[in-house]
């Protein structure tokens, strides 16, 4: 590669937040980051045109003045999917489409786990939501239901009872189409076993609850074969024990667990097939009894975890994303951090109305002077004064995300209480319409 030009790196759904902490990796002075498509056509548009977006980033990549040398992402469906087939379309490395929907799609993916690591898997059932009967559940009471394909929890829920049974397959209905129109077409350029093509994109996966104990991320990546854990990040839950509150990060779980978490990711990823690509996988470790259960794989980077890692390692964890799309074994954890600690918080809004207004919330120079007033610490607004709570995307069906907070300190108890502290001060208020602001 010539020395004196810059690497040519197009990155999915470039934004500015994200791309200050590409430009703080090692050799970042080395990189030329360029946008491949808009945030918003790959997040958050109520509907994805899959071969209008592959033809818009092939154009964009065609008439490129320079080398394309590498193509990476950090976004959930359907970028994700999206990717593999770029790369593959102009000779670059990295994972195949089939082993990244061995990933993405839940149900396949559970196939491939419960063949790899069976104590992991919770039971599991294909549900068709046009043609499942309430009264008939796939499995015993309580269970999670949700698209075999979505994000951000979009369209999951937790069935108690035939009434949340019911009530799940009719939002299905109405939204699933949002999420299986994209993923039919992806699953198009893909050699799919028979019983995943004959199923097609419009379904449902039902799971055995494992929500309890304590849940974990380990962020890793595999190189030319060989599976690496290079941090592991706790995920705690909030009062309803579905919605994220926050991540923290260096985990608290014991070395042993670790291990064993480790060991089995290992496994599972070398069934998948999986190579050349980070990944991160979740599970759920339960102390009573030492089980652990392996709740799902991203074939990317969690982009949430980026800057807590930066806090603790002195470096983005999107290195490693860079590093591996060159062909590059990635030098990382770097420990050359300013905290031993660091978490991303998200505060909620629970049982709050779509139609809730917020009456107050700090301003752009407020945020600024509340992140000076505690050193470490980066702010996210999702909402505003004056909008509607329906018109931020940052929700699940449960809650409202009002913000993303991430926070560095020396100790787990100083890391808490500064938020609190924090929390407070920024005075997030709403209200019905007509009624008084809480």
């Amino acid at each position: 590669m010539d020395a004196e030009r810059k690497t040519n790196i197009f990155v999915a759904g470039l934004d500015p937040f994200n791309l200050r902490l590409l430009q703080s990796v090692r050799r970042a002075d080395r990189y030329a980051f360029h946008p491949l498509y808009e945030l918003e056509e790959i997040t958050y548009a109520p509907s994805f045109d899959i071969e209008a977006l592959l033809d818009k980033g092939r154009a964009i990549l065609r008439d490129f003045d320079g080398p394309v040398d590498a193509i990476v992402g950090y976004w959930d469906f359907p970028s994700i999917v999206m990717l593999p087939i770029l790369r593959r379309e102009i000779g670059l490395p990295g994972p195949s489409l089939e082993s990244v929907l061995r990933c993405q799609h839940k149900y396949w993916s559970r196939r491939e786990q419960a063949g790899a690591v069976p104590e992991t898997v919770p039971r599991f059932a294909l549900v068709d939501p046009f043609e499942a009967d309430a009264g008939d559940p796939p499995l015993p009471y309580p269970f999670w239901i949700k698209p075999v394909t979505s994000h951000s929890s979009i369209l999951g829920f937790r069935v108690r009872n035939r009434a949340d049974y019911a009530h799940a397959l009719s939002e299905m209905r109405a939204g699933i189409h949002r999420f299986a129109g994209p993923l039919e077409v992806l699953m198009g350029y893909a050699d799919l076993p028979d019983e995943i093509a004959a199923a097609g994109a419009a379904q449902c996966i039902a799971e055995e609850i494992i929500s309890t104990g304590r849940q974990c991320t380990l962020e890793g990546y595999v190189f030319e074969g060989e599976t690496t854990v290079y941090g592991i990040v706790d995920s705690i839950r909030g009062r309803n024990r579905s919605s994220l509150e926050r991540y923290e990060y260096p985990s608290a779980l014991p070395e042993p667990v670790k291990a064993r978490m480790r060991s089995y990711a290992a496994t599972v990823l070398e069934r998948i097939g999986l190579d050349d690509t980070p990944f991160n996988m979740e599970f759920f470790y339960q102390a009573r009894d030492k089980r652990l259960s392996l709740l799902e794989i991203n074939a990317r980077i969690s982009k949430s975890h980026s800057p807590i890692f930066d806090k603790v390692e002195g470096v983005p964890h999107k290195e490693v994303m860079i590093d591996v799309a060159l062909g590059r074994r990635p030098e990382f954890p770097a420990r050359r951090g300013a905290y031993r600690y660091a978490a991303k918080f998200m505060p909620r809004l629970y049982g709050h109305s779509d139609d809730e207004i917020v009456t107050h919330a700090p301003s752009e120079a407020e945020v600024r002077a509340l992140e000076a007033r505690y050193p470490g610490t980066d702010i996210k607004m999702h909402v505003d004064q004056g909008m509607r709570l329906r018109d931020d995307h940052h929700y699940d069906e449960y809650s409202h995300e009002l913000a993303a907070i991430f926070m560095g300190a020396d100790s787990r108890d100083a890391l808490h209480a500064n938020f609190r502290r924090l929390f407070d001060e920024m005075d997030i208020r709403t209200a019905r319409p007509g009624r008084t602001p809480q």
